[in-house]
């Protein structure tokens, strides 16, 4: 376990014990902190991998039960890679993490991100540099262990628009022919998993950028049990550092991904 885990551990049972022994002063663990949604909902307009069918929800029943009270229930079906979600290392790297796996110490932790959004804005092909993540931290300091890396392209305002944020709203093989987004280049991956990184994370549909054919970065990162998480929300939320991120998914047991519900704590 990283030094940082340990300090995480002893920040939350210190935050626990002041809320439990002075529950007047600070009703709240998070009181002082902004809470930021980062995940998109999940409904017919989600974005999936042109070659995947969309979300699926159907109403199981709906009225009034013989009992005399309101019920709703549903069911859904969904590819485990769309919308905002986990992909767990397994998802490109034999014999690695699966979902229910991954260590809750690669979910939560302080946010590092990085801001391309105007590099990306001219171009939809554009992949995160190490200089970037150097230039990063020359403002910033090195990035620590145990830190979750967030590259902001500013794509998320494109979302539902499949056209403006994928590149294209075609389905199928020639959907995939026709993908342009921004994603993450070796030499980040490389310098991140120098780091030690806890996780990576981005505002498009892959870690990989629209138009890779090896998914280069996916092999690289997941090979060595560092998860991503793709389709990120509202990173323009977030400032460079002083954010603490947790990112939850459903606990698939042998899943190559799942739906993340993940959210940022900013400081006011």
């Amino acid at each position: 376990m990283s030094s940082f885990t340990y300090r995480a551990i002893a920040v939350a049972i210190s935050l626990f014990l002041t809320v439990s022994a002075g529950a007047q002063q600070s009703p709240v663990p998070w009181a002082g902190y902004r809470i930021v949604d980062m995940s998109h909902s999940f409904d017919a307009d989600t974005i999936y991998w042109p070659t995947e069918d969309g979300f699926d929800l159907q109403i199981g029943f709906e009225g009034i039960t013989d009992g005399g009270y309101y019920y709703l229930s549903n069911r859904f079906a969904a590819a485990d890679h769309g919308g905002t979600h986990l992909d767990a290392p397994r998802h490109f790297a034999e014999g690695r993490d699966t979902v229910e796996k991954v260590p809750l110490e690669r979910l939560i932790g302080p946010a590092c991100v990085i801001d391309v959004s105007q590099a990306a804005q001219g171009n939809a092909d554009y992949r995160v540099r190490a200089d970037d993540i150097t230039a990063w931290e020359a403002l910033h300091g090195r990035i620590r262990a145990g830190c979750i890396v967030l590259a902001n392209t500013g794509y998320a305002r494109f979302w539902p628009d499949r056209e403006r944020y994928m590149g294209t709203a075609e389905s199928g093989e020639r959907g995939v022919a026709n993908l342009h987004f921004p994603g993450f280049s070796l030499e980040s991956a490389e310098l991140l998993a120098e780091r030690s990184v806890a996780a990576v994370g981005i505002d498009t549909p892959s870690i990989d950028y629209g138009q890779s054919k090896d998914f280069i970065v996916h092999q690289y990162l997941y090979d060595l049990n560092i998860p991503g998480f793709e389709n990120v929300a509202n990173l323009n939320a977030l400032p460079p550092i002083g954010a603490f991120v947790i990112a939850l998914p459903m606990k698939i047991a042998g899943g190559s991904g799942a739906p993340l519900r993940m959210i940022g704590f900013v400081p006011e």
